[in-house]
């Protein structure tokens, strides 16, 4: 019988992202060397708009920084911040993904992605990272119109999967997010290093590696 196994993308496949608190440093010095005031763009921008709006698909990535990048004082490219927003910090976690490979040899295997992403940074990934090779489907909040924290995105996303006895196993690196997931159902474990997916009883059994 084939069982979903489900991973989230930043913090679990993928180093970094711009809206995690210890890398705002990084990301507010490009901002700034883009004559962009980084603290309004943080308070204004990404926490208001781009978490309440273009998260949950309500409004384009590069419509809303039209809108509002010249309030941040920048007078340049809105494509040159949007390339910024994709790639700043934007690492493979190696070792996952090599896992994630060992995983799809597996028949019983079917392999997803769920996440928090807008429209375009969800195709980036899925295309310009290559998950599309690894992955039958990406779940994600703009094309749900709501967050990992809804009971909704749990149930759409099952929509998308084969029915199968065996409730999805799902590695997120965010505590609610693992308690959402746990109370639709789902096998869902917090993830912090590699050890978390592979020493999973289910997971470690197609990789080879039980004790």
């Amino acid at each position: 019988m084939t069982r979903a196994v489900i991973f989230d993308v930043d913090g679990v496949l993928v180093h970094g992202y711009h809206a995690r608190p210890d890398l705002h440093e990084s990301f507010d010095d490009k901002l700034r060397a883009l004559g962009i005031n980084a603290e309004r763009f943080q308070r204004e921008f990404i926490h208001d708009i781009f978490m309440k709006r273009v998260l949950i698909g309500e409004v384009p990535m590069i419509e809303a920084l039209d809108r509002r990048l010249k309030a941040f004082g920048y007078k340049g490219s809105t494509m040159a911040v949007h390339d910024l927003w994709m790639s700043h910090d934007c690492f493979p976690n190696s070792p996952m993904i090599d896992t994630v490979r060992k995983l799809k040899a597996h028949p019983d295997v079917k392999l997803y992605l769920a996440t928090n992403q807008d429209h375009s940074r969800a195709q980036f990934l899925w295309q310009s990272l290559g998950l599309r090779d690894l992955f039958e489907d990406m779940f994600y909040s703009a094309r749900f119109g709501r967050t990992k924290a809804h009971k909704k995105f749990y149930e759409m996303a099952e929509a998308h999967m084969p029915v199968s006895d065996l409730p999805p196993i799902f590695f997120d690196d965010t505590p609610k997010v693992v308690d959402a997931a746990r109370k639709h159902g789902w096998d869902a474990v917090l993830f912090g290093t590699l050890d978390d997916c592979t020493t999973h009883p289910w997971i470690a059994e197609r990789l080879g590696t039980t004790q």
